[in-house]
């Protein structure tokens, strides 16, 4: 396990012989950083898979028995998590009693060599184990550390739970999505996903100006605040008292048309309209009316807005004697933006991301299973796309790195201490 790399090639070209260097040996940009994850759900989990599709060997340290608890969220994939399928490729898996008296030796010799620590244990709970910024920075003063929590390490809400919907909630963001009856939550867990990718994009920043500094540093990430952040646009919307966006359902909530519409063969397309140039080219080409073009009900998108029950049976009208596919080839032709409602199956089937060859197969307890490519394709480097782990399937050999011999890996595995 090492912290850097031993040894750096020269370039005597500059940028042209590192690019052919990087490319025939495989170096992706985060190869020689080691990271140290004690997670659980998704936020943690999906940021420390990203450094781990970058390079980075992210050792994850689960409770024995039951490890993270996102592995019992279903058995969707041959038996597998969906979640824990998602954000646990290319990791290896540690299975460590904390409480077990060996446990904090056994972790300060992981942390000696590694890079970043990331965790979202309960509130405090890292403080108890010894495992916050101000225990360690004196002790490792290049690591980066880490916290992912619903409410950040200080503040009234400090201490409190927090999950997924709960912060979409406490964000606003229900408040905005849904209908005008019914608020809904995302469909997918998008706190975490947005907590995730903070803390992603944070530790990089942080690993890149410790290059300059020679310095770790404690990062800070809160479910809440990377919400807000991505609430920016219906908050300003309701700036200084003013009414919020309403709940729309698919569509817009201040854009109209731009949302479902159903075709006569009972088949949805999605699609949307930014300017009056479109305006005027979907009344022509689509629709087949000009002469709603100059209609002062639909005079600019406030006014198709206010006026929506109306145009939204004038579209219905258009749309009736035609099936998805006519509809969507007269989009094409006015060169309005459109998309397809896609299930679940359709997106495994999408042909753009099979013209893209976005799609590979990685290995895991249950034997080969499909997975995207990380999303930004680059010239430089092939992601890492390594197999999902069982629990604690690494704890032996990770032991044994450490200087453990076989006999007292053996002896912590039978006090319970390794899984």
């Amino acid at each position: 396990m090492t912290a850097g790399y031993q040894a750096r090639p020269r370039f005597e070209n500059g940028p042209r012989d590192l690019h052919t260097f990087c490319k025939r040996f495989s170096m992706r940009p985060l190869d020689g950083i080691t990271v140290v994850s004690l997670e659980h759900a998704i936020a943690a989990p999906f940021c420390t898979r990203q450094l781990a599709d970058l390079g980075a060997r992210v050792i994850k340290i689960e409770r024995p028995g039951s490890g993270d608890f996102a592995r019992g969220y279903d058995d969707r994939v041959a038996g597998m998590s969906s979640h824990f399928t998602w954000t646990n490729r290319s990791k290896e898996s540690l299975a460590l009693d904390l409480k077990h008296g060996e446990a904090p030796a056994i972790l300060q010799k992981i942390l000696a060599e590694a890079d970043v620590l990331v965790q979202n244990l309960a509130p405090g709970a890292a403080d108890r184990l010894g495992l916050s910024y101000a225990a360690l920075s004196e002790r490792y003063p290049r690591l980066i550390v880490c916290d992912i929590s619903g409410y950040g390490n200080d503040g009234p809400y400090r201490d409190r739970k927090a999950y997924d919907l709960l912060i979409q909630a406490e964000s606003g963001f229900i408040s905005i999505t849904g209908t005008e009856d019914s608020p809904s939550k995302a469909g997918c867990s998008i706190a975490d996903i947005a907590a995730g990718m903070y803390a992603y994009s944070n530790v990089l920043a942080a690993l890149l100006q410790r290059g300059k500094t020679g310095r770790g540093a404690h990062i800070d990430v809160s479910m809440l605040e990377s919400m807000v952040e991505w609430m920016g646009y219906p908050m300003y919307y309701a700036y200084d008292g003013a009414t919020p966006p309403p709940r729309a359902g698919a569509s817009h909530a201040t854009i109209y048309p731009y949302g479902p519409f159903q075709a006569g063969d009972g088949k949805t397309v999605i699609f949307g309209l930014q300017n009056e140039r479109e305006w005027d080219v979907f009344c022509r080409v689509v629709l087949e009316r000009p002469e709603l073009a100059a209609d002062e009900r639909f005079a600019g998108n406030a006014m198709r807005a206010r006026h929506r029950d109306a145009l939204a049976r004038i579209i219905a009208d258009a749309f009736a004697s035609l099936t998805v596919e006519q509809v969507i080839e007269r989009l094409e032709c006015g060169q309005i933006a459109n998309g397809r409602m896609n299930e679940m199956a359709d997106v495994w089937a999408h042909p753009q991301l099979e013209a893209r060859q976005r799609w590979t197969e990685v290995r895991s307890p249950v034997g080969p299973i499909p997975a995207l490519l990380p999303p930004g394709r680059s010239n430089a480097f092939t992601p890492r796309m390594d197999p999902v782990p069982a629990l604690g399937e690494h704890g032996a050999a990770i032991l044994a790195e450490l200087g453990y011999a076989q006999a007292d890996i053996a002896r912590l595995k039978t006090e319970g201490a390794i899984g």
